[in-house]
């Protein structure tokens, strides 16, 4: 005889259904003529695995029944198949303007002013609470750059109601310089990465074809290579080829003791000039005064200008890039500016 076993019963009235079920089955068996005859024995055995059934029902059942009563809340039977998982609140940014800015991405103040302290320094307030940089700093300008401070006010007052964070160059810029690049091993390292990308500098690899491409980096190129001799006393090597150029160790260390000369607002917009143009050169050239934004801007486009003078200019790509290199760039002087 066999016996198919599906699920178990889940309460005490299915466990005795199905264990008077199984001594009826067992009765048929052993009392019909038809059948083959069954020992005492035999029956002795069948009779003891359905109570041994019926027992394994109910303590399961039981357990089932305790487990259910301490996982119940405030009285209720919770139906939740998995675990609660709670929060845990963990170490992250400090909460500041900025910041709550760029999640909410929406306008959350009303008015934006200026506030001078006893100093002479400059406090931007948005509806009288300081702004403050993504590290938790209050935003706070040196009275030289009073200039400064009212271009980081007019981008946060000419905000719409949706944040547009590509309009807001300036306060990024003054956030880099007072968060980390006055002191500390953070400028430290910003300058190592620096001197790095000048064997890689845009305007040391120049070409002899075609004449379009020629032409502007004897007119945007050429004149920064004199300048830079002239000043510094430095004569860079041109690359070979796609290798990066190597330079002299007396050209990097006079190059660098002009990075460490600076500082932390300098720095940061040399930071930014020269990842902007590709130029470690054209940056320089910016942040001594030898180039206007928009001329630093054409020779850091020299290449992409050659290509539109040979096959045209592509919609939302080259027009684009060139604008974005000169927000870049033009943020870089306004922060330079002193007054």
């Amino acid at each position: 005889m066999h016996f198919v076993m599906g699920r178990p019963p889940l309460c005490l009235a299915s466990a005795r259904r199905f264990s008077k079920k199984s001594q009826t089955c067992l009765y048929h068996f052993t009392h019909t003529p038809s059948r083959t005859s069954v020992t005492p024995s035999t029956y002795i055995d069948m009779s003891a695995l359905a109570r041994s059934l019926f027992r394994s029902v109910v303590t399961e059942t039981s357990t089932s029944l305790r487990s259910a009563r301490s996982a119940s809340v405030g009285g209720r039977r919770s139906y939740a198949s998995t675990p609660v998982v709670r929060a845990v609140v963990k170490d992250g940014p400090v909460l500041s303007q900025t910041n709550r800015a760029e999640v909410t991405l929406r306008r959350f103040w009303k008015t934006v002013n200026i506030k001078e302290d006893e100093s002479g320094n400059f406090i931007i307030n948005l509806d009288h609470r300081a702004l403050k940089t993504p590290g938790g700093a209050k935003l706070v300008l040196p009275s030289e750059r009073r200039l400064l401070a009212m271009l980081i006010a007019n981008e946060w007052e000419n905000q719409d109601e949706v944040l547009k964070q590509h309009a807001l160059p300036v306060t990024s810029l003054a956030s880099r310089a007072i968060d980390g690049l006055r002191e500390g091993a953070i400028r430290e390292g910003v300058i190592d990465t620096l001197m790095r990308y000048l064997d890689t500098d845009t305007i040391l690899f120049p070409h002899d074809t075609p004449a379009p491409l020629v032409r502007l980096q004897q007119q945007h190129w050429a004149p920064l290579f004199t300048w830079l001799e002239e000043t510094y006393g430095t004569r860079l090597q041109l690359a070979e080829g796609f290798m990066p150029a190597k330079q002299g160790e007396e050209v990097m260390t006079k190059l660098r003791s002009v990075l460490e000369g600076m500082d932390g607002w300098e720095l940061a917009a040399f930071e930014r000039a020269a990842y902007a143009s590709k130029s470690f050169v054209i940056a320089l050239a910016l942040c001594q005064g030898r180039l206007t934004a928009h001329e630093a801007a054409e020779a850091s486009h020299v290449e992409v200008r050659a290509q539109i003078e040979l096959w045209g200019e592509v919609e939302d790509t080259h027009d684009v890039d060139y604008q974005d290199i000169r927000r870049a760039l033009g943020s870089v002087a306004c922060a330079l500016i002193k007054s």
